[in-house]
């Protein structure tokens, strides 16, 4: 292909070619509309990435504003980095049955920098070719939006300048040929609320950050948010946000825009069965995260190709990594979620929501069950034992499984309550004891033992034992949040359950929390007969003694009895193996009465001890316990240097674990 004037003659002494005119300069990029907030991070990267490669590919959720990301970017810059224009593609606007016309995009580039359509190549190779000498030594920004593989955009590498992607997936192709990638992600609550703000300037923060939320960092639909309070700019905005926040519709958008839904309705469009039949089945069950155990636990098939689907359109992103051997954990973005659960109300049929819902009831029945039995060892349970192995290697894995599951187990819990399974709710609350004693979430706590009352109420079988357990268990709770009157009113209704049971060491239980109860008031003596009682109603179990004892010593040793307790914990502890979570526990009171004994030698050796089992645990109420202790008796002993480690370790667990407070036994 030969550029430039062409001239056939046979006496060249007087001829004059005339040169062409001054190649065109073209400004492709779509304008700059509207407030921009948020993007410091995402601004910052490309122009390192322009700094240090000539192609990048920006991807993110559909709708998130990588598109007008760009001239944003451009105009930030210092000067004009991209003097020789800017061209602009958008592949939708040329996709026909999943293929793009790249030809045709190419021959729309050569056009707009001055080339003469009529003697351009026919064919895409030439076309590719033509381009990249047009371009050659040219500073040219080319940004092709709406990028669905990496076959369709390498034709469009110029010579000279960059070449800039959009897509809502990754490109890992782009990556291996080279590519620098910026990830756009939503926008965050606060950015939210500063465009909520704009558009109503009466709007209190609280209520634009609950609206905020509500559009997930989607600037679509936070766009729609906007029209809705511009419309109805009479209506407070505390009564829009109530009605939207129990209405998805509006997320569909105008009739004159694109909609957040209208978007991801042709990413779903786009995936193969098994991939929408994953996404319509996370649409189905209840919950902020999944897991791949979970997922293939309700019947998902060819899960990791299907998940690769959603994170590679950002519909799906890693939430965190769990701990040990658990596989990482996922979710779908806010407005994702909320458009999957309307499609899958419309798409799923009934039966088979049901059955998805029952079969993930009964999966975090099981691990969760699992779960328990590692983090609190032999205690008895009215469940019965979850058959086969284990799926965590110990009770830390075991407990920060239950910490990241602790949204979803709520919401499990409420739907399998809405559909009256009575049984695994009552068990999903037995078994929870393991974290809400450990991590003291007194709302969804009390939350989840009122459904576990009700549901030990009005099982096919009324369970007056489950009963006793849950209000045992509720009554913690309350005390753990100082409403003694609420934990006192418990107590006394399970009492009332007692001629109804059989099983003595339920008794027990109600009169363990009684004398804990009666421990916090401050009457040690009253705690001490309870506490006695409590242990003859455990008789045989071996577990159950070790608790009680544990209780019996920790009375004895504030009624001002602490030889009685070390006799009673030194035998108790004799029979205790080596990894019981008992030791840690009976270690922080055999401490404490050696202390009052003066013996802090063996004091500081039983506090550390449990100091050391805590953190292996994770037990940071127990960790917190144990550390005080130790930091008291390093005073006593003018050991300063220990002291001071103790007090530093209760800084970092403050910042760590939340301020832990301090536990109690389990019943």
């Amino acid at each position: 292909m030969i550029h430039g004037p062409v001239v056939q003659a046979s006496v060249i002494n007087s001829l004059h070619v005339a040169t062409s005119e001054r190649r065109p300069v073209p400004r492709q990029l779509p304008p700059r509309i509207g407030l921009f907030v948020n993007r410091a991070r995402e601004l910052t990267e490309l122009t390192h990435a322009m700094e240090s490669s000539r192609l990048i590919s920006v991807s993110g959720l559909g709708g998130v504003g990588k598109t007008q990301l760009v001239p944003q970017w451009i105009a930030g810059l210092d000067g004009d980095p991209f003097p020789d224009g800017h061209l602009y593609a958008d592949l939708t606007d040329g996709r026909r049955d999943g293929s793009v016309d790249v030809a045709a995009v190419l021959r729309d580039f050569l056009v707009a920098l001055g080339e003469d359509n009529d003697r351009l190549p026919a064919t895409l190779n030439g076309l590719s070719r033509a381009f990249r000498s047009v371009t050659a030594g040219l500073r040219l920004l080319v940004v092709v939006d709406n990028v669905q593989h990496a076959p369709e955009v390498r034709p469009l590498v110029p010579g000279g300048g960059h070449l800039l992607v959009l897509s809502r997936r990754r490109l890992p192709s782009l990556e291996i040929d080279g590519a620098t990638c910026v990830t756009v992600d939503p926008l965050d609550e606060q950015a939210g609320v500063e465009l909520i703000r704009h558009w109503r300037h009466t709007a209190t923060r609280e209520a634009a950050t609950r609206l905020s939320r509500l559009c997930g960092g989607s600037p679509l639909a936070l766009r729609a948010a906007g029209r809705q309070l511009l419309e109805r700019s009479h209506v407070p905005l505390e009564d829009v946000v109530r009605e939207l926040g129990g209405d998805s519709d509006w997320l569909r958008g105008g009739e004159d825009e694109e909609s957040a839904w209208g978007v991801f309705d042709r990413v779903l469009a786009g995936f193969p069965d098994h991939t929408r039949a994953l996404y319509l089945l996370l649409g189905s069950l209840p919950g902020t995260t999944f897991t791949a155990a979970v997922a293939r636990a309700t019947g998902a098939e060819r899960f990791d190709e299907a998940l690769g689907d959603l994170l590679a359109t950002h519909l799906a992103v890693a939430h965190r990594p769990t701990a040990g051997r658990e596989p990482d954990r996922f979710r779908l973005h806010d407005v994702v979620r909320a458009h999957a659960r309307a499609h899958a109300e419309s798409a799923v049929p009934e039966e088979r929501r049901t059955s998805a819902l029952r079969q993930l009831v009964d999966h975090y029945v099981e691990f969760t069950s699992y779960a328990d039995r590692l983090v609190l060892g032999g205690r008895r349970r009215l469940q019965p034992a979850p058959s086969g192995d284990t799926p965590f290697a110990d009770a830390a894995e075991a407990l920060a499984w239950l910490d990241a599951e602790r949204a979803n187990l709520l919401e499990v819990l409420r739907a399998a309550a809405a559909h009256d399974w009575h049984d695994p709710v009552w068990q999903l609350c037995e078994s929870l004891w393991a974290l809400y004693h450990s991590r003291q979430y007194y709302t969804d706590w009390i939350e989840s033992h009122r459904l576990g009352v009700t549901a030990a109420q009005w099982a096919p079988v009324p369970r007056p034992d489950v009963e006793i357990r849950l209000r045992n268990q509720l009554a913690r709770a309350h005390m753990g949040l100082d409403e003694d009157g609420e934990a006192r009113a418990e107590l006394d209704r399970a009492e009332e359950l007692f001629g109804l049971v059989a099983e003595g060491w339920l008794h027990g239980v109600i009169w363990e929390t009684q004398g804990l109860l009666s421990m916090k008031q401050g009457d040690a003596e009253a705690a001490v007969d309870l506490f006695t009682r409590a242990l003859r109603a455990n008789e045989g179990d071996r577990h159950g003694i070790a608790v009680q004892s544990y209780n019996l010593a920790q009375a004895l040793v504030a009624a001002g009895r602490p030889r009685r307790a070390v006799d009673l914990l030194d035998s108790v502890l004799a029979g205790i193996p080596e990894d019981d979570a008992m030791r840690m526990r009976i270690g922080i009171v055999l401490g404490r009465a050696h202390q009052a004994l003066g013996a802090y030698d063996r004091a500081l050796e039983l506090a550390i001890d449990a100091a050391v089992r805590a953190h292996g645990r994770k037990q940071y109420a127990k960790l917190n316990q144990a550390l005080l202790l130790t930091a008291e008796l390093a005073d006593q002993v003018h050991d300063s240097p220990l002291r001071q480690a103790c007090l530093d370790k209760l800084a970092e667990l403050g910042s760590v674990a939340g301020g832990a407070a301090p536990d109690e036994p389990k019943p």
